[in-house]
């Protein structure tokens, strides 16, 4: 059942020789295709009090790791934004947020879609499914436009124990017109963990990984060449109990029409 807002969704011889370099060039070429196209990003919108989600919520965790769409075929970026509509119904998602609600919302009249609902995934701005059909994700994962990633360097500080610093700077390897876009940063968080003491999962002890903690927009472009060098900064505030080791780093490029246009990850230090 999917759970809807207002609705409860040695040497070689010569011949050898040229086998290998013949080979050589191929993977070149192979490694040259694979930097050109970079990884489909994948958004879940989801609570946890709503009952369907945490099959999505483990579906994304596995499709994140590469074991439902392997990285050699399509490379993968997981986002997974908790809303915050079903909290009325006696658990509050303490990862939901209503800036995520809103990101949702968005997506709804993108996609003309007749209302919110979750688990519902979103690949690459452009087309959706439920988030716990494996097969139909998996579908339209390998369907999905792929685009150079950012060529960006970022740089990460800690100003104080609170907050996180983070500088990009680079190309973002695909031209951007006069319509614009913008260029967004998001921050997430892996193993976690919590006991479910109300709603819907009631007694249920739920994992998530990927879920988006903070999203910024730290860079507002338009009319720029594939070449052009963008530069930007944003201040994220942290959480109690931050662990870089458990969190990454997602820069990606989307379009006033929400398509997303080339993402990027970044690891984030362990000694910061």
């Amino acid at each position: 059942m999917v759970s809807r807002l207002f609705a409860c969704f040695g040497r070689g011889s010569p011949s050898s020789s040229s086998s290998k370099a013949a080979s050589h060039a191929t993977s070149d070429a192979a490694a040259e295709e694979q930097r050109r196209s970079g990884p489909v990003v994948v958004e879940l919108f989801t609570s946890q009090g709503c009952g369907t989600s945490p099959e999505a919520e483990a579906l994304a965790t596995r499709l994140g790791r590469g074991e439902i769409v392997p990285a050699g075929d399509v490379p993968l970026i997981v986002l997974s934004f908790h809303v915050d509509y079903w909290d009325y119904r006696g658990w509050k998602d303490p990862f939901g947020s209503s800036a995520w609600t809103v990101r949702q919302k968005a997506y709804v009249e993108s996609l003309r879609l007749d209302t919110l609902y979750t688990p519902q995934v979103v690949v690459q701005g452009r087309a959706q499914c439920l988030g716990n059909e494996e097969e139909a994700i998996a579908t339209a994962v390998r369907a999905g436009p792929r685009f150079p990633p950012p060529a960006m360097q970022v740089t990460f500080s800690r100003p104080t124990p609170e907050t996180l610093q983070v500088s990009l700077t680079g190309p973002l390897c695909m031209k951007v017109d006069s319509s614009g876009a913008d260029v967004m940063v998001a921050l997430y968080q892996c193993g976690l963990v919590t006991d479910i003491g109300a709603g819907e999962n009631r007694g249920r002890v739920l994992a998530n990984d990927y879920v988006v903690r903070r999203l910024e927009k730290i860079a507002a472009v338009k009319d720029v060449s594939a070449k052009k060098v963008v530069s930007g900064s944003v201040l994220l505030a942290l959480w109690d109990g931050f662990n870089p080791a458990k969190c990454g780093l997602v820069v990606f490029t989307q379009d006033h029409s929400l398509h997303i246009m080339g993402a990027q990850h970044f690891a984030i230090p362990d000694n910061l």
